[in-house]
């Protein structure tokens, strides 16, 4: 009897070990498999960089004289790091210095021409850059723009030189002209087809939702973005329908309510296609230009006309003094085309502030390229 005792008992605490150990944290036979000790960490000395420390952070600059002159300072800073960089005496290679000194535009049979000395600008075909007789302004703007250059370098970057690549762009379209004919022409259709994919994601009619949930502080402005929206646009579509496309119905893309953007009608796309694949050399080439800047085929139109001499019988009438002054002030010009193009980012940017170097910069861009296309058409 007490040896079978001896054996249960031995049996019942072998059977317990033996369910501890299924769970290794409370297992007593349990051991730890690394046997290494732990080393601790040696630290590093920090590695030195020779020169002085830098400069404190400063605070930001609130007006904008301050932002330009610190902008100055710092486009100085890198002209003179990279004069130290390259000597001007012996440049790595010919585009890194200016082969002219004088720029002067020269009246030829055929039109204005800028001469660099005594070579006129070429295009990149090759082809010689006329300007016709009665765009003398925009030879000027262009003979301006070759005298800012400071190498040779700069003339083969198109933001250097905008009105030179559109000028260029034009001639491409009216040698292909010449060549193929209007129907045939590559180029022409390129274009075309480009200002009509714009057109399915107008920003003219991309209007915002008219209640925004996830804004908090859309009660408390005064006017909704699609309301702003709603005012810029109405009176452009208003025009285009009245005088260019006469009876033609131009919707917004997106409803109050909703994301998913809607189809102009399809009699309104066969009637402005037509309209773009009619438009002289010089037109068609400013409203490629307007179109990119503005991301909106409405809105380049719309500048188009208010500013080509091809559409002068769509102009207002300013014969007499009074007449002159409304048009000065009703004038759809760059300003007003900038903010139809941008109204979304400059409501944003008026609750919440604008980033310095971007928004700044994109919205000078976005008047520069517009300028050039009234300088092309005017």
């Amino acid at each position: 009897m007490e040896f079978s005792i001896q054996r249960a008992i031995r049996a019942t605490s072998s059977l317990s070990v033996r369910r501890q150990c299924r769970q290794p944290h409370r297992c007593p036979l349990a051991k730890q498999l690394h046997t290494t000790p732990s080393k601790e960490a040696t630290p590093v000395a920090h590695p030195t960089v020779p020169g002085p420390p830098p400069q404190a952070p400063q605070v930001a600059a609130t007006h904008p004289q301050d932002r330009v002159a610190r902008k100055r300072q710092i486009a100085e800073t890198l002209r003179q790091n990279q004069q130290a960089k390259i000597n001007p005496s012996k440049p790595t290679t010919t585009l890194r210095k200016r082969f002219w000194n004088d720029v002067h535009v020269k009246e030829t049979a055929s039109g204005y021409e800028v001469h660099l000395d005594t070579r006129p600008v070429r295009t990149a075909s090759r082809q010689v850059l006329c300007v016709p007789r009665n765009k003398k302004a925009l030879a000027g703007a262009i003979a301006i723009e070759w005298d800012q250059l400071v190498s040779a370098q700069q003339a083969i970057k198109q933001h250097f030189i905008p009105l030179t690549s559109l000028i260029s762009r034009t001639v491409d379209i009216e040698l292909s002209d010449a060549q193929f004919g209007p129907s045939e022409n590559q180029v022409r259709q390129r274009v075309v087809e480009m200002a009509m994919r714009y057109l399915g994601t107008d920003t003219l009619l991309c209007w915002a939702p008219e209640k925004n949930i996830h804004d908090p502080y859309e009660q408390q402005a005064g006017k909704s973005l699609r309301q702003r929206q709603r005012e810029v646009a109405e009176p452009i579509i208003a025009y285009l329908t009245s005088h260019v496309f006469p009876g033609l119905e131009i919707v917004p893309i997106l409803g109050e309510d909703s994301i998913v953007p809607r189809p102009q009608p399809e009699i309104t796309r066969q009637v402005i296609r037509g309209w773009i694949s009619g438009l002289p050399p010089y037109e068609l080439a400013a409203l490629e230009r307007g179109v990119l800047a503005t991301k909106s085929l409405l809105v380049a139109a719309r500048l188009l006309v208010e500013w080509s001499s091809h559409f002068s019988e769509l102009q207002r009438d300013t014969s007499d003094e009074g007449d002159m002054e409304i048009g000065r002030n009703d004038r759809f010009d760059i300003e007003k085309a900038a903010e139809a193009a941008n109204l979304e980012v400059l409501h944003q940017t008026e609750r919440w502030g604008e980033v310095e170097d971007t928004h700044d910069v994109e919205k000078e861009d976005v008047r520069r390229q517009l300028g050039s296309v009234i300088l092309l058409v005017g």
